[in-house]
């Protein structure tokens, strides 16, 4: 399959940022909703209004990241691609299951095997993140280390030669 040289091979950026704007603006109605006290929309989120408004706000964070890492268009190895987007869906997710699932917004662990489970996910969440992330931006930071001071054109002004009059 022939690359698209516009996306430097980071297609899947664009498209995840895409779909997690989505999300962004379909939690900004689940808080339109919660605020009116729609019963439907309150059955779905019986928990902190808060944290839906986080996992509305990091939907978003995500994607303005998420975007200008693509901006950049830096050819990102496809693992960090992959845990760039699904990083990001998860550590936003873990916002609106809290509003979703109350018991797991606590101090202690939610009972039985909900708990743990929600534990590994978090876990599992804030790995994939920030090795996606981190990894984005050591590439990014290294690849403009990468330029020759022979290759700089961004010189404000040029000295002056002998032969100029």
């Amino acid at each position: 399959m022939k690359q698209d040289p516009r996306h430097a091979g980071n297609v899947v950026l664009l498209r995840g940022a895409c779909l997690w704007l989505l999300a962004a603006l379909a939690l900004a109605w689940c808080l339109v909703g919660l605020d009116f006290g729609v019963p439907f929309v309150k059955a779905v989120f019986p928990g902190k209004f808060t944290r839906v408004l986080q996992g509305h706000i990091d939907f978003l964070l995500m994607t303005a990241l998420i975007l200008g890492f693509y901006a950049a268009k830096i050819p990102l190895p496809v693992t960090v691609r992959w845990a760039m987007v699904i990083g990001a869906f998860t550590n936003s997710s873990l916002f609106v299951l809290q509003g979703a699932f109350p018991v797991l917004d606590g101090p202690t662990p939610a009972p039985g095997l909900l708990g743990p489970a929600f534990l590994a996910y978090l876990l599992a969440s804030l790995t994939l993140t920030s090795y996606g992330f981190g990894k984005a931006a050591v590439t990014l930071l290294r690849s403009t280390l990468d330029q020759t001071p022979a290759a700089d054109t961004s010189r404000a002004f040029v000295t002056p030669t002998s032969d100029s009059p």
